[in-house]
């Protein structure tokens, strides 16, 4: 697809991810990888006493899960694309924690496409992440790429 033919597609949903396991695991990787060891996110036993009953994602793995997210998605690729970058967010909430064992997924919609310069793209996009089972969103951010082609 074309990056013209892409922008075509703003305010429309224009992609799912497959749904991602938040694995106790990967909780804890996630946890040594940045220092952030607190109870909720790594300490059963103690987590079990909290209104979350159990122990939860850090709201900057999930966040961190887009990637991986959009990489196991059905998201449209610019056609020739060289290069993407992360250019940046606009807002980003953490609506919903999510539970050790849970799975997510990704929706996109777009919001906005724009050449900046022959060649390069910049593409705004709103993502809520979901929490299967779950009537709430685990996070929305509008979040903005850079493409070259």
């Amino acid at each position: 697809m074309t990056p013209q033919e892409i922008a075509q597609k703003v305010g429309q949903h224009i992609g799912t991810s497959e749904w991602a396991e938040m694995s106790q695991e990967r909780i804890n990787q996630f946890a040594d990888a940045t220092g952030d060891h607190q109870f909720i996110h790594v300490n059963e036993e103690a987590a079990k006493m909290t209104p979350f009953g159990g122990t939860i994602a850090h709201g900057f793995l999930t966040l961190s899960m887009i990637p991986y997210l959009s990489a196991n998605s059905d998201l449209p690729k610019p056609d020739g694309i060289k290069m993407g970058v992360n250019y940046g967010g606009n807002k980003t909430r953490f609506i919903t924690p999510v539970r050790s064992g849970k799975r997510i997924r990704g929706q996109w919609k777009l919001v906005a496409m724009d050449e900046k310069r022959p060649g390069q793209w910049q593409q705004t996009v709103e993502i809520t992440i979901e929490i299967e089972d779950e009537e709430k969103p685990a996070l929305i951010c509008e979040w903005i790429s850079m493409f070259y082609v």
